[in-house]
This record gives structure tokens, sequence and C-alpha cells, in this order.
């Protein structure tokens, strides 16, 4: 299954808010679809199928990306629900997101795709590079990357930064100093679902 392109909002709806997909908000209160409007309780299997799409469609995985994250979680040492949410958020595009450079994962992948981000001085354009602690990302020494990154600042897509990130405004500098703390993790899901899920299947 690919990378979802279809509208957000629909998505929101359905799932809850979801920060990293989209900074609208939809009027309607009603999840999306004809049977919207219906309410009937949720089996146990639909509950663990509604947090997987949450995380899916959050960080814009394929079916393919999340299953893969979640056998290298499972070789971890620790929880797996909370080792998967520290894996994703070690992902480039969601450190530029989190790091207010990006008002969303989505634009923030754009950023990675088109050159404008480099990690330790070095020009990475691959979404899902797994940062780690000590990492330094800039934005290219080039007027319109920073233009961009400056524009997006003026709109963050989250209040607040992080405690294992920080970032310099001035010089466009972001560092990540540790690991996620679990509650500093703002997607509102029950990652121990997202876990069941795959070991039923």
């Amino acid at each position: 299954m690919s990378r979802y392109r279809g509208p957000r909002l629909k998505i929101c709806r359905r799932l809850g808010n979801l920060p990293g997909l989209t900074q609208k908000n939809s009027r309607k209160q009603t999840p999306a679809g004809e049977h919207g409007q219906q309410s009937r309780k949720p089996s146990e299997y639909s509950l663990r199928l509604e947090e997987k799409q949450k995380l899916r469609f959050n960080y814009g995985l394929s079916e393919k990306q999340l299953l893969r994250y979640i056998k290298l979680a499972k070789n971890v040492q620790g929880s797996t629900g909370l080792v998967l949410l520290q894996i994703l958020e070690m992902r480039l595009d969601n450190i530029i997101f989190r790091l207010s450079m990006a008002p969303t994962i989505p634009s923030a992948r754009q950023l990675v795709n088109h050159g404008h981000i480099l990690v330790n001085n070095k020009r990475v354009s691959i979404c899902s590079y797994q940062c780690k602690p000590g990492d330094t990302i800039f934005v290219k020494d080039k007027t319109s990357s920073k233009l961009l990154v400056k524009k997006y600042i003026s709109f963050p897509g989250l209040s607040s930064i992080p405690n294992h990130l920080e970032f310099d405004k001035d010089q466009l500098l972001g560092k990540v100093n540790g690991i996620i703390d679990r509650e500093w993790i703002v997607l509102e899901l029950n990652e121990l679902l997202v876990v069941e899920y795959y070991s039923r299947k």
C-alpha cells in the first residue's frame, strides 16, 4: 500500500487530531462516510486497526514501512510500543517537523527531498534517515532555502519543541540531544494496540 495522498480532513474526521498530517480542522463533528453518523460499538479488531491507522497517517508511512519498524522495535530491549514511537520520532522528516522548521510532516518531507536540509554538514535527501543523539541539522546555505524555512517558522505546526531537541531560530540550526520521552509525543495513541494488531497477523 503506497503513501496516502488523498483528502486529509476526511482522515482527521475519522481518526481524530493528527498534528503531523495537517494543521486544518474540520467544522464537521461526525466521522466521514455515509455510515459516519451511525453509532455502533466498535469491535476489538477495529479499535486496533484505528490506532494503527493513526500511526500510519500521522507519520506518513506505507504499510510496508510500518511493518518493518514493528519488526525492528521487537528486536530492541524494552517496551515494543514505546521503542516503535521513539524510532518514528527520530526520523529526519519528523525531527524537522518537531523543530518547527515545517508546519506538517509532508511539508518536512518535501524540504528533505528537495535538498534544503543538511545533517552534520552533509546533504541528506532521505526522509526516513534515522537521526541519532548528537546530530546537528542545518538549513542549506542558500537564500531560497532559508526564506522557505523562515516562512514555515512563522506558522509552526506545534507550539513547543520537545526536551530532546534544541533549535536556534537565528542560525536555523537544530540539535538532537537524546531520545524523546513518552510524554512529549503529541499524538493521542495507545501504542500497545498497534503492537497487538501486528502480533495477531
